[in-house]
């Protein structure tokens, strides 16, 4: 069993390598890509804002594998911090406590199933003898011995736990009748009275059994029973097993390692073999099941990375799109340079050119570096004390000239004095900005925008409505997305990366606020609620 789980494990592994190797061989094919394409534009506009360039995606791409790389330390370590807590160190079965949880949810099993459930309290007989004449070292290696013993006797779905010293608790979940449980019992006897290690003497052991709901209801109540019990087979001289109800007596004789089974016990093991086929086939049928349900999982898998892969390519064509918007009006500005060197009006037409041209590049790397915050989640926050009504005020007179310029309705109300929020005032003030003006670029000549602060409690809603082109209810779930725009979008207001509103979500959500886009469908406006935390009013020095 551990070796065919070991090489499902390295099977898996190998899978996760190859992936992880393919993945990491389509990120350098883009960025040989990449290079190609800079290399022409670093002719056009000059080596340095190129570099820039390359550097800010390499830069996003390495930040991206690194993240990845954390993420799978951190959750090794996890898996492994998790493992020590749970699992007895010597036998490597679960101790108590998640011992007492399978219990249980095995009872809420069986409960809603009308099953019974089984506790098992096993006790070695004689083993302080063993751990007196032969050392502790030895009484350590019957411990484990006894441990994997215990649970090849038993099925995957059931539990195998080491209580305390010699003693170990077995949970069979939904079993059908006692007939099951005393088959198993037979089975583990044999077993330990089987087992031998190096100078180690005959293994017996005494077992008590409590059911639910027969026994009890509970777990401490189940284990109580099957302790009482124990204690009974261990009266009877070991080696033998006990119900703790009278009425299902069917506790055994010694049984040694080549003792056959008779009398009433044989007709007993015989129902319980029975069971124990069809039991192995319900496990054979639930096998397959999660083999079809891997399988699709894998196909899941298969088609998340060609997705991942279609949006890297729309992210470059993206990217080397809006690289060569700029480069025509430069490529001409420099052709005319020579000839506007006598005419200082063309001259300064052609700097002011240049310098928007220039600006155009450096916002498009400002918005390559914000999406690699976004990716990696680095984005950092100089907390202080920011009071939103200001902010809303700068930011509404800072997208004025756009609103006016396209002949828009701007309204703006503020219902409470007291806005004072914690966090970065220049990225609340990014916030903001944001979403007016996305609100003033895709609402039409004449719209509509509307922007309202109202405080509610301990927290603080800001609305920011417009009567523009709207998002459809397809693309509304993937509004926040990294480069996700709609068609309708684009046609309306061509160019960008669409890592805006990303970033508000990010910068959102670091100042332990939330937002969320609403939207009546395509031609009917749209509304953004961004709520962040109130800052307690600060008290005066004599309060």
């Amino acid at each position: 069993m551990s070796d065919r789980t070991d090489d499902q494990k390295a099977a898996a592994a190998r899978h996760a390598l190859h992936a992880l190797t393919a993945e990491a061989n389509r990120v350098r094919a883009d960025l040989l890509k990449l290079r190609r394409d800079l290399a022409q534009a670093e002719s056009d506009f000059g080596a340095t804002k190129a570099a820039q360039l390359l550097e800010a995606n390499e830069q996003l791409v390495m930040s991206a594998l690194h993240a990845r790389i954390l993420a799978d330390t951190a959750r090794e370590n996890l898996e492994t911090m998790t493992r020590a807590s749970q699992f007895d160190e010597l036998t490597d079965t679960p101790n108590r406590s998640v011992m007492q949880y399978r219990i249980e949810n095995a009872i809420a099993q069986a409960r809603r199933h009308e099953k019974y459930v089984a506790i098992l309290f096993i006790d070695l007989d004689g083993f302080k003898l063993i751990n007196d004449s032969l050392g502790h070292a030895v009484g350590d290696e019957v411990l484990q011995h006894v441990a994997s013993s215990l649970t090849h006797s038993v099925r995957d779905s059931d539990t195998v736990s080491r209580f305390g010293g010699d003693e170990f608790l077995v949970l069979l979940a939904e079993v059908t009748g006692s007939a099951d449980v005393a088959l198993v019992a037979t089975k583990m006897l044999l077993a330990l009275s089987a087992a031998k290690g190096n100078a180690v003497p005959d293994l017996s052991a005494s077992i008590g059994i409590a059911l639910y709901p027969d026994d009890g209801a509970d777990p401490a109540t189940l284990i109580k029973c099957a302790d009482a019990a124990m204690y009974r087979a261990k009266r009877r001289g070991g080696g033998t097993f006990q119900f703790h109800s009278d009425s299902r007596d069917m506790s055994h004789a010694p049984i040694p390692a080549d003792a056959a089974l008779h009398g009433r016990a044989a007709g007993a093991v015989a129902q319980g073999i029975q069971s124990w086929q069809a039991q192995q086939a319900s496990d054979l049928r639930d096998a397959n099941e999660q083999l079809v349900i891997s399988a699709i999982a894998a196909q899941q898998s298969a088609s998340d990375a060609q997705l991942v892969q279609q949006r890297q390519s729309k992210f470059l064509a993206m990217v080397a799109h809006e690289l060569r918007n700029p480069l025509m009006p430069m490529r001409t500005a420099a052709d005319l340079l020579e000839r506007a060197r006598a005419d200082e009006a063309m001259l300064r037409r052609l700097q002011a050119l240049l310098r928007r041209q220039i600006g155009y590049i450096s916002r498009l790397i400002d918005d390559l570096l914000d999406g690699a915050r976004v990716s990696t989640g680095k984005f950092r926050l100089e907390s202080e004390r920011v009071d939103m009504k200001a902010i809303l005020d700068q930011v509404a007179d800072a997208c004025q000239p756009a609103i006016v310029s396209r002949k828009q309705g701007f309204t703006m109300r503020v219902t409470s004095s007291d806005l004072h929020v914690r966090g970065d005032a220049m990225r609340l003030t990014q916030i903001i900005a944001n979403l007016l003006d996305n609100a003033s670029k895709y609402t039409l000549n004449g719209g509509n925008i509307e922007l309202d602060a109202v405080a509610d409690g301990d927290s603080l809603t800001i609305t920011v409505a417009d009567d523009g082109i709207g998002i459809t209810s397809d693309a509304l779930p993937r509004i926040f997305d990294l480069f996700e725009q709609e068609a309708h979008a684009r046609a309306h207001h061509g160019g960008g990366l669409s890592i805006g509103l990303s970033i508000v979500r990010e910068l959102t959500e670091a100042h332990g606020g939330s937002i969320v886009a609403s939207s009546p469908g395509k031609g009917f406006g749209s509304k953004f609620v961004v709520k962040l935390p109130r800052e307690p009013a600060e008290r005066r020095p004599d309060e």
